[in-house]
């Protein structure tokens, strides 16, 4: 495979770097922290995916699609290992919030393996219970999405759930939270 260098003015083809050659059989040698460094380079939006019940959970997640506009459906990917995988599974339910940039530090809180688990894990944060499923959605969030599972797909060490979006809402007042290249950064927007 080649491609064109626009910045070495010449515009001849070159290799294009580091793909493998060869009779396109698939590498079975890629490593996962080479694999992350390769997916930090796509840009996401943060959010923080919750269940209720009587042990409600939560965590950060950067996995989130909308999938259809007609059926509204959105999809999330949680490691099959994680506590996550079997609420979602138990609840049948989830929510997403979608985290402002002034959030970072709550996504940091919901990535941490250490925090309390169940009710008590919610309790340094403002939130309230989704009028539909009961998961908590995240005070100040940018936009906030409640789901009923409808299918869950193999997805490798994840699990593709697929949501059927029941309630949703909106807040304008604040950019997006992003993650790049392991880290997160604010979104600036431009005043017109």
């Amino acid at each position: 495979m080649t491609h064109t260098d626009p910045t070495s003015g010449t515009g001849l083809a070159t290799p294009a770097p580091h793909l493998p050659s060869g009779n396109g059989e698939r590498n079975t040698e890629l490593d996962r922290s080479a694999m992350r460094r390769v997916l930090g380079r796509f840009t996401t939006g943060v959010t923080v995916v919750t269940t209720g019940g009587a042990t409600p959970h939560g965590m950060t997640a950067n996995s989130f699609t909308s999938v259809s506009l007609s059926p509204p459906l959105i999809l999330i990917c949680v490691l099959r290992e994680a506590a996550m995988h079997e609420a979602v599974l138990d609840r049948k339910a989830f929510a997403v919030s979608v985290l402002s940039e002034r959030q970072a530090d709550l996504a940091s809180y919901f990535a941490d393996r250490r925090r309390p688990r169940g009710l008590q894990q919610f309790a340094p944060i403002e939130w309230s219970p989704g009028r539909f499923t009961g998961s908590p959605l995240v005070a100040d969030a940018l936009a906030w999405l409640e789901c009923s599972l409808t299918a869950t797909y193999d997805g490798g060490d994840h699990s593709i759930f697929l949501g059927e979006v029941l309630g949703m809402g909106l807040r304008d007042e604040h950019d997006a939270l992003l993650f790049y290249n392991g880290a997160f950064h604010g979104l600036r927007t431009k005043e017109t």
